[in-house]
């Protein structure tokens, strides 16, 4: 077999990055000689993580559409067609055997010239709700990996394989909480909460912890506060209380799972797969700014299994107090949430996708 070649495009947040970054060390698992191309967005975070991990990549100019009339919607045309120009450009003189989609703005332009080109692609659809750049491009799409059930009315049904959204490899084998409550340097005698916003922070999440931090602290608990980079200069004085730590970012999310006795998160796809694997009591707490509002209906989807907590923004004011101490007093809530949770997890996502992208190769 000759050496496989690989473009896999997905950014924009970590939700897309991690899962491409996830394929491709599994196909590189199985192919060390394999030769992989990233293709993202400029100026967003996979320009910066991807070669982190050890893969190249190439940016191309390319964003949304927003809600409202700004210049960057006057340019939307413009950006799509360079951006179509150009992965035409870095697909002929790549030659790759397979594209991988994972989400975001660049994979649109990327996924539609490869199938122009009769280069097989492969979707992987990480929300219960697609995007409609997913839904234009699953009629040309050979495979098509989604995270969700019933999503038949979105795709045909033919193409799409139920593998569940790749996670983080060390999250898979579980952490010892000794190891993590000596790395964050906690209090074993204390249930710990960890408020997690998604690669980028969560503005109303922070705000709500602000709010809250002293009737959180009241309830015998230790804090882990991620907030996000953009906001840490407002929320990292809060470093000064006892019981709370707050960081922009979280490298060692084994560990964290690992110390964490109840989790406030988003429910983007990623998160929402991550806590499935590792079984915590979570509530959730959807941005409700996102396309089609996925990640209510992600958190909806485990919510009526009984697997997690749902609050919406617009019921934090009325109902959270009364939701986390009924929450974090009740053992056997938190283990009821903790094995539904799990019942829900789909820990070979990486592997069955994988499987699927050697098919075409």
């Amino acid at each position: 077999m000759k050496k496989p070649r690989f473009i896999i495009s997905g950014g924009g947040t970590g939700g897309h990055i991690y899962p491409a970054v996830a394929i491709a060390n599994e196909l590189k698992s199985r192919f060390p000689e394999a030769e992989f191309l990233f293709v993202g967005a400029k100026d967003k975070m996979e320009m910066q993580k991807v070669p982190q991990a050890g893969y190249a990549i190439k940016g191309l100019w390319i964003s949304g559409i927003q809600r409202k009339l700004t210049l960057d919607n006057a340019m939307f045309p413009f950006k799509l067609l360079s951006s179509m120009w150009n992965s035409f450009r870095i697909i002929k003189s790549f030659k790759p055997d397979v594209v991988i989609g994972t989400g975001g703005f660049a994979s649109g332009a990327v996924l539609k010239v490869a199938s122009m080109l009769n280069i097989p692609t492969v979707i992987q659809e990480q929300n219960s709700y697609p995007g409609i750049t997913n839904k234009l491009l699953a009629k040309k799409a050979n495979k098509i990996c989604v995270a969700y059930e019933n999503l038949e009315r979105f795709f045909p049904k033919d193409k799409m394989i139920l593998t569940g959204n790749p996670v983080r490899q060390d999250l898979i084998n579980e952490a010892s909480k000794s190891e993590a409550i000596a790395y964050f340097k906690l209090d074993a005698n204390k249930k710990t909460l960890l408020v997690l916003g998604g690669s980028l922070g969560a503005r109303r999440i922070n705000q709500l912890i602000e709010k809250e931090l002293d009737f959180l602290l009241s309830q015998n608990i230790q804090i882990i506060w991620q907030c996000g980079k953009l906001y840490l200069n407002d929320y990292s004085k809060y470093n000064e209380k006892d019981n709370v730590q707050v960081v922009a970012f979280i490298d060692r999310m084994d560990l964290v799972y690992a110390a964490a006795d109840v989790v406030i998160s988003r429910s983007g796809a990623s998160s929402v797969s991550e806590l499935c694997i590792v079984g915590k009591p979570t509530i959730f707490i959807p941005s409700p700014n996102v396309a089609e509002d996925h990640q209510t209906k992600n958190a909806k989807a485990i919510s009526d299994k009984k697997g997690a907590i749902l609050i919406r923004e617009s019921e934090l004011e009325t109902q959270f107090e009364t939701v986390f101490s009924d929450l974090i007093s009740n053992e056997s809530k938190q283990a009821e949430l903790s094995q539904n949770i799990k019942k829900l997890a789909l820990p070979n996502a990486t592997k069955q996708i994988a499987d699927e992208i050697m098919k075409l190769v």
